[in-house]
């Protein structure tokens, strides 16, 4: 299985670099805000904090279509842009358009709201201040993946591209790796999300990393931090890793086997595949018919399958049962 290019591998760690440097300036000007006068002293530093990331946007969206000629060419694909990126039409702008200043006004927002809700005046700065550095993370990565992706959709030799997650990416970038996209396809992302498109050709679309390969590149301590305890053993188990991050999505607890437990919805519609495999095992044992049925199991997640499984044989089988093994 082929790694990513060289030049998505040096992409990645530049735009992780380029963030972290814009966290810790940001981070260190947050420091002269004060928990009694927040207003008053955001005003004063928020000139610079705005000036630290229009800074750092620019330099994210620098270089990017030379990265992708050099991942091109890399791929034997060869490179022909049908024009230049503006690395500057990257910067002073939020992700969803608005502009970056009005983004950043919302820690100091955040701040007061906590104080007026009777948090604490630490507590609530800190809030403000987790906030503003996960703008400042995201804001950055995100002017450096959307001139990639001008580059890309832009580059005549470009196919698509492929997601190259980064390292100590979460669960739900990671079941992304190795997906191939059209070059019109938007990025999914999420806050402190560093994954980087890689351009694909049409001599070169296999995936670079897979959610698998990935998953066993990790030590089993970075497993259970990545996929949570149980998720990470049911995947070493043989479980489908894809139905067992997605299981995530609609969490809630229900009464079964006589006690509380964890569950999931998804899959649980007419459509998804957990309710017509219990449908046809109800129909199969004569227990209903397809029009008579009605889903009534809750959907268990991993972590309650081991603790209600007396051994591994039944693992396996309730593994096997709720989706989570093929």
């Amino acid at each position: 299985m082929p790694g990513p290019t060289q030049a998505a591998a040096a992409r990645a760690r530049r735009q992780e670099l380029l963030a972290l440097q814009a966290v810790t300036a940001v981070d260190e000007l947050w420091r002269y805000v004060s928990p009694r006068r927040i207003t008053a002293t955001w005003r004063v530093v928020a000139d610079r904090v705005l000036a630290v990331l229009v800074a750092a946007q620019a330099a994210a969206a620098q270089g990017a279509q030379e990265y992708v000629a050099a991942s091109l060419e890399e791929q034997g694909g060869g490179s022909d842009p049908e024009g230049r990126v503006n690395p500057s039409a990257f910067a002073g702008f939020a992700a969803d358009g608005r502009a970056l200043s009005s983004l950043l006004d919302l820690p100091r927002i955040t701040a007061l709201t906590g104080i007026a809700s009777g948090m604490p005046p630490g507590a609530a700065l800190q809030s403000g201040r987790s906030q503003l550095l996960r703008i400042a993370s995201s804001e950055v990565a995100d002017a450096g993946r959307s001139a990639s992706g001008v580059a890309i959709a832009t580059n005549r030799r470009a196919t698509g591209y492929v997601r190259v997650i980064a390292g100590g990416a979460c669960s739900r970038c990671v079941i992304l790796a190795g997906q191939v996209y059209g070059s019109a396809i938007a990025f999914r992302r999420h806050p402190h999300c560093h994954c980087v498109h890689q351009p694909t050709t049409r001599g070169s679309r296999s995936p670079t990393v897979t959610p698998r390969s990935y998953f066993n590149s990790l030590s089993a301590a970075d497993q259970d931090r990545t996929f949570g305890a149980a998720g990470a053993r049911a995947i070493r188990d043989g479980g489908d890793i894809f139905a067992i991050v997605n299981a995530r999505r609609g969490t809630y607890t229900a009464t079964a086997y006589g006690r509380r437990v964890r569950a999931t919805s998804e899959g649980t519609t007419r459509r998804g595949a957990f309710y017509q495999a219990e449908r046809r095992r109800a129909v199969a044992s004569g227990q209903a018919t397809r029009e008579t049925f009605r889903l009534r199991t809750p959907r268990l997640l991993p972590e309650e399958i081991y603790e209600l499984a007396e051994d591994h044989a039944e693992v396996l089988a309730m593994l096997r049962r709720f989706g989570y093994l093929r």
